[in-house]
């Protein structure tokens, strides 16, 4: 349909006012929320997270694709919860105690939110008994964090750890990720997904669900 496809079109240019023109078409034209949702943001931000980890785009291309992707869902949100659409599932993210780094975090809420989970973000400097205290209280299916800092990487297995304390450990998917954290140290505290980029934090999030 030429409007979903207008609009995706907006969002992968990270034209804002494109996008939002076309939402608002696209609804005064009776669309169905979730196809708009679906077929013209999700879809648009699936293939943008694609062109990052193929090298054609870079982090200002996400993060302007991303934005146009955020307020043209704030005009479908009340039409989504009207028709209650589901997220793919909860996140429960933040960058973790001791590290007040937030911009590769706030990169990676983008992607998420942009192909459709719900977020629920707890900022910078998290301490382990917060991510379980909010992963019991949203009963989400992740806990991702992020460290920049060598100094503070281990405060994610100790999150991991508290996790298993609190007994919920097999209900949440960890994922993990930041400058210093590799493939082996996400291995070493029990991740389930390490994500070197906010793209590919997405995706394999994404993936892990089956979907």
């Amino acid at each position: 349909m030429a409007i979903l496809d207008d609009i995706y079109q907006s969002v992968l240019k990270g034209d804002m006012n494109g996008a939002t023109e076309g939402v608002n078409k696209a609804l005064a034209d009776n669309l169905d929320a979730a196809e708009i949702l679906n077929k013209g943001l999700i879809a648009a931000m699936t293939k943008v997270g694609r062109l990052f980890e193929q090298g054609e785009y870079f982090v200002p291309d996400m993060l302007i694709a991303a934005r146009a992707m955020q307020a043209s869902t704030a005009l479908l949100k009340p039409k989504l919860v009207e028709a209650d659409i589901k997220p793919l599932g909860k996140i429960v993210i933040g960058t973790v105690q001791g590290d007040l780094h937030d911009i590769g975090k706030n990169l990676v809420v983008m992607m998420l939110e942009g192909i459709g989970f719900e977020i629920i973000d707890l900022g910078a400097d998290v301490s382990p008994e917060k991510f379980v205290e909010a992963v019991k209280e949203h009963s989400a299916e992740f806990m991702a964090m992020s460290a920049l800092l060598t100094t503070t990487m281990m405060v994610m297995k100790t999150s991991v750890e508290a996790l298993e304390e609190a007994g919920v450990r097999d209900k949440v998917k960890v994922m993990i990720g930041g400058a210093p954290v590799t493939q082996k140290f996400a291995d070493e505290i029990g991740a389930d997904i390490y994500a070197p980029d906010g793209s590919s934090g997405a995706r394999k999030a994404k993936e892990s669900l089956g979907v």
